[in-house]
């Protein structure tokens, strides 16, 4: 558990357990004792995302949950995570996941498909990079328990695996990564797994899944050499962000990508 300002941890247990209720800034601020200013300070120091960013994530989470577990209409749904209007709902949730509501809703249906191709995938080796480019970001990934199956590792433009990555790559086994010619800008590494054996909704909703992400955003300058990242795949924790994007779809790029 991160102890950067460990008394956050009750505000994000309490939003949590009160998803589907009023969560606005000065209710949560009151909630942790703080005015709103410092109490915004110190989550995002401590999260990496504002109080309103965290919590509209998780909403869209939750969207994500009733898709694939009612049959509620997709207004319904928008209207339960707090968006009057269908089109706002189906703009956001399509921004961060990168399919629509409907879209992700068949996502069930193809999940088997990409692991099976994945299966037969070699990862990438570094010698398959031709002459050096000051512009990479590489590094290697090993995980704190046993795991066999697929890695997501990704370079987002925010801390939040939220939309397609500018970059992005997946492994089947533990090891060396790399992203060459990178453009100039400052990233986040973040990356996830996936196991064989999983079902369809814990790929969906993936709340369990081992997870990591760098230290510090990675700064991506052509005068300078960027250090190696050394990324330890761990159990989820309290105060990690949501993993919105969907994964089957950066699947699909990806094996789109190699064929």
């Amino acid at each position: 558990m991160n102890h950067i300002y460990s008394e956050i941890d009750e505000v994000i247990k309490y939003i949590h357990n009160n998803i589907d209720g009023p969560l606005s800034l000065s209710h949560l601020a009151d909630y942790a004792r703080y005015s709103p200013y410092h109490f915004s300070r110190i989550f995002k120091q401590r999260t990496g995302l504002s109080p309103h960013h965290y919590v509209s994530s998780l909403k869209l989470q939750r969207a994500k949950d009733l898709l694939l577990n009612t049959e509620l209409t997709i207004r319904d749904i928008g209207m339960e995570i707090g968006q009057q209007s269908l089109g706002t709902f189906t703009t956001r949730f399509t921004e961060r996941v990168g399919i629509s509501p409907s879209q992700f809703r068949k996502s069930p249906s193809h999940i088997n498909k990409y692991l099976k191709s994945l299966k037969t995938h070699t990862n990438l080796s570094h010698q398959s990079i031709m002459a050096a480019h000051t512009n990479i970001v590489e590094g290697s990934i090993e995980a704190e328990i046993p795991f066999h199956g697929v890695i997501l590792a990704g370079l987002f433009t925010k801390p939040i695996p939220a939309g397609l990555p500018q970059y992005g790559t997946i492994l089947t086994s533990l090891g060396d990564f790399i992203f060459p010619h990178v453009r100039p800008g400052i990233y986040y590494l973040m990356v996830t797994a996936v196991t064989w054996e999983m079902k369809s909704n814990e790929i969906l909703v993936p709340n369990q899944n081992l997870r990591a992400k760098a230290s510090t955003p990675i700064i991506v300058n052509s005068k300078i050499k960027i250090p190696k990242q050394n990324i330890t795949l761990r159990e989820p924790r309290l105060d990690d962000p949501p993993i919105l994007i969907s994964l089957p779809l950066l699947m699909k790029n990806f094996l789109n990508r190699k064929h």
